[in-house]
């Protein structure tokens, strides 16, 4: 395998750990970074040259769009742990295999999606009790939006499959000539023809289309086990089996994540389109942290992978510690930094005094306390590349979804404020960055304690 290997990869099982690891997460943080840029810059031409119902409309779309994406985007998370051990071990027929087991699972998925949630939009959006001024515009946002969705699968799989032999450069080259696209397109669609949320939407699907497009040719030139050939394109039933095993706990996960996300958001619009704008700026500051944070889950998904498949333990658990490091550094770093200007970044979006004042409400709760949720993360992530995926979905869905749906029931209703809705947000990560915690102690030590039994046998 090593003689296929080109400047764009990382070798995760020898050399400086510490500098590959920062090598591998800046390229993933600026392409998490760029991929907000496509929901941001929606936001903020919506915001400046439309109404706080246009802003409102996008917003409320986010909670249930994730819910209906994420069961197939952690299959993606499946195949980055596979082709990583597979890469690690050297067994360049099942990188094949997996490769092109993916690709066909992206195409099949995204055309399911596309249906599915231009079905189910209105429906959803109102038993979300999405506020009547803005359910037609979110109905239109989300049927465009999930038109695109074969163009949003292809690049999530093909980049995974690029992650996993190292190569988060080139994902991000690709991200940044879609953003520009992106942004061109949004002031074009809305200023020129003045479509609204249905230009934003559209800016965003053709700019993903671009960014498919350049990681799939990429793949198909590729010259080693991971090159694609379009004429062998099939689902491999072994290579499924172990892709669901490990990615379906992380997509039902992420399902249920949506769920409880979407259970406060159904508290969120209870406030009104002035509350609902409010945080929906946030929340597109907070993607900001979170992508910083992400980017650590997903390269100790690679790291722990590969080395798990080259039996190199030490550099494992070294590797969870560094991303637990880095991590937590990124979330105080960014945090506080926009806490700071919140309300001048909030303003951006829209400067109304009363959706700003709504922002700073869960900017002032959630910005302080983000290195919890970056702790569960990179435990859940490390689990995940040793080949744990159905505990920790477990655990997180108690930890996290259940906890927060009783908060709303029955903490909420106590104290029916904004203030006390966010609290359940770092009470719920601490909880499950715990209880990970734990059963990645044992996980870990189980497999040391297996390999020593097999060099004494």
């Amino acid at each position: 395998m090593a003689a296929t290997k080109n400047k764009y990869h990382i070798d995760m099982c020898h050399g400086p750990l510490f500098g590959q690891i920062v090598l591998f997460s800046v390229p993933l943080m600026l392409s998490g970074i760029l991929q907000l840029l496509f929901n941001t810059a929606d936001l903020v031409v919506i915001g400046r040259f439309a109404s706080h119902e246009s802003l409102a409309a996008v917003g409320a779309t986010s909670s249930l769009t994730a819910l209906i994406v994420n069961l197939f985007i952690g299959l993606s998370v499946g195949t980055n742990v596979l082709v990583a051990n597979y890469y690690g071990s050297q067994n360049r027929k099942n990188v094949s295999r997996t490769v092109h087991t993916a690709i066909m699972m992206a195409l099949v998925g995204g055309v399911l999606l596309a249906g599915i949630g231009m079905l189910l939009a209105k429906p959803l959006l109102v038993l979300m009790g999405t506020p009547e001024n803005v359910l037609m515009k979110s109905c239109i946002y989300m049927w465009i939006y999930f038109g695109g969705m074969p163009f949003i699968m292809l690049y999530n799989f093909g980049s995974a499959i690029m992650r996993a032999v190292g190569d988060t450069r080139r994902p991000l080259y690709f991200l940044m000539l879609a953003g520009v696209i992106n942004v061109v397109l949004n002031l074009f669609f809305v200023l020129v023809f003045n479509m609204d949320v249905a230009g934003v939407a559209l800016a965003t699907v053709i700019s993903q289309a671009v960014a498919s497009y350049l990681v799939i040719k990429t793949l198909i030139r590729a010259r080693d086990a991971c090159r694609i050939k379009p004429q062998t394109l099939r689902i491999d039933p072994v290579i499924l089996k172990n892709m669901l095993w490990i990615g379906l706990p992380a997509g039902i996960q992420g399902m249920f994540f949506s769920i409880s996300n979407i259970t406060i958001q159904s508290s969120v619009n209870s406030f009104g389109s002035l509350a609902i704008a409010g945080n929906t700026a946030t929340v597109s500051l907070e993607g900001f942290v979170y992508v910083g944070s992400n980017a650590f889950h997903q390269t100790v998904v690679s790291f722990a992978g590969q080395n798990l498949g080259g039996k190199q333990y030490d550099r494992i658990k070294k590797s969870i510690f560094y991303c637990i490091l880095c991590s937590c550094a990124v979330c105080v770093i960014l945090g506080y930094g926009f806490l700071l200007d919140g309300h001048d970044l909030i303003a951006i979006y829209n400067s109304d005094p009363e959706v700003v004042s709504w922002g700073m409400l869960r900017m002032n709760i959630l910005f302080t306390t983000y290195f919890l949720c970056g702790i569960m993360d990179v435990i859940s992530g490390a689990l995940r590349g040793l080949g744990h995926s159905v505990m920790p979905a477990v655990i997180t869905l108690l930890g996290v979804c259940v906890l927060r749906v009783f908060w709303v029931w029955l903490i909420f209703p106590l104290q029916p404020t904004m203030g006390n809705l966010m609290l359940s947000y770092p009470i719920t990560w601490g909880i499950t960055a715990i209880a990970n915690g734990i059963y990645l102690y044992w996980a870990y030590n189980k497999i040391v304690g297996r390999h020593r039994m097999v060099k004494l046998a």
